[in-house]
């Protein structure tokens, strides 16, 4: 993703409250959430609807700090960085994020994406507790429980797996949230 690509998604999706791209650690992580905090006060958001946003933009940041791959073929190291953007057009909240995978987190994660795809709401809320309940997917690298915590959160979610090179892939995930109502004041 270039500049232009960054400005194209400003005039389709309004105003972008934070944009990203680069090596993630915790205390930034901590920062953000803290700026996204600021801009939910500001913008009188509802309660749930922020909860929502905070909690996926942190699963989708420690994805990427915790899974990210080097671009470099046959390289397996972890390397902690991404793309993460939220934004707004009206009361559509959008958080998306991309980073590079290796053939082993794809193969890892696209049965996942593809339950996460067939599944309703309220089916979707099920299996997420199932799995919490049976420890499946819960430590394990290479996405697993925290995609089903996204994907309960959003309203709608897409993903896409695109190749870089031999063994590299580029995940993107997209996420979008409705601010259905003002918070009470």
């Amino acid at each position: 993703m270039d500049i232009l690509d960054i400005q194209k998604m400003v005039e389709n999706n309004g105003i972008v409250f934070l944009t990203y791209g680069g090596f993630l650690t915790q205390s930034l992580i901590a920062g953000m959430t803290e700026a996204l905090e600021r801009e939910a006060e500001k913008n009188d958001m509802n309660m749930g609807v922020s909860n929502n946003i905070f909690v996926i933009f942190i699963e989708l940041s420690q994805n990427m700090m915790n899974y990210s791959k080097s671009i470099e073929i046959n390289c397996r190291e972890i390397t902690p960085e991404g793309l993460i953007i939220v934004s707004r057009k009206d009361e559509i909240y959008v958080v998306e994020s991309q980073n590079i995978i290796s053939i082993e987190d794809k193969l890892k994660i696209e049965p996942i994406i593809e339950e996460i795809g067939s599944l309703d709401k309220e089916s979707l809320k099920k299996r997420y507790r199932e799995l919490r309940k049976s420890g499946h997917n819960t430590h394990e690298k290479g996405g697993g429980i925290g995609l089903y915590e996204i994907a309960k959160r959003s309203d709608s979610i897409e993903f896409n797996i695109h190749k870089i090179n031999g063994d590299k892939y580029y995940l993107n995930v997209k996420t979008k949230i409705i601010n259905t109502k003002k918070k009470d004041r």
